[in-house]
């Protein structure tokens, strides 16, 4: 009988680079020139997985915006796996804006990346929503890394991670 090989496709951000981007990005804004005197604030809400982002004015916020991008692409997180918010305005003439970090697959992405593998009708491999990721698998190794080639290619909203290869 041969045996079945299988990976899981899952997405996710390393809550700990995400927290060391913060402070890089809080020390960097507080020696900055244009925010001076401001109210300009970053809030990493780690048990929500939120950033919550404070500044004075909508120009303020673009720029205190793109410094906490430029680091968390610097310490490796993908800037795909954060779903930005509107800016806000907020009490005491401020503008807020809420950044949320995806954590896991939401069953909509899940469901696209099986109709993916579906779709691409390669030989006897099966893909299997549980929960918060994507089992695939097949009896062959090679049909395997055909997939992984496949949903590389292809752009989910999310960095997908492939892990627990066997």
């Amino acid at each position: 009988m041969a045996s079945t090989n299988s990976f899981d496709v899952t997405t996710g951000v390393d809550l700990q680079e995400v927290d060391n981007a913060v402070n890089q990005a809080q020390k960097e804004i507080a020696q900055r020139y244009d925010f001076k005197g401001s109210k300009a604030t970053i809030e990493f809400k780690r048990a929500e997985a939120l950033l919550l982002l404070v500044a004075d004015s909508d120009f303020q916020m673009n720029a205190l915006f793109d410094v906490v991008q430029a680091r968390l692409i610097k310490r490796g997180v993908s800037v795909k796996n954060l779903d930005i918010g509107e800016i806000k305005p907020a009490g005491g003439d401020t503008v807020r804006r809420e950044v949320k970090l995806k954590t896991s697959l939401d069953g909509e992405t899940a469901k696209k990346v099986a109709a993916a593998i579906k779709d691409a009708k390669l030989k006897k491999v099966q893909a299997a929503i549980q929960r918060e990721q994507v089992r695939v698998s097949s009896p062959s190794r090679d049909d395997l890394q055909a997939a992984i080639a496949l949903l590389k290619s292809k752009d989910f909203g999310v960095e997908l991670q492939f892990g627990n290869y066997r």
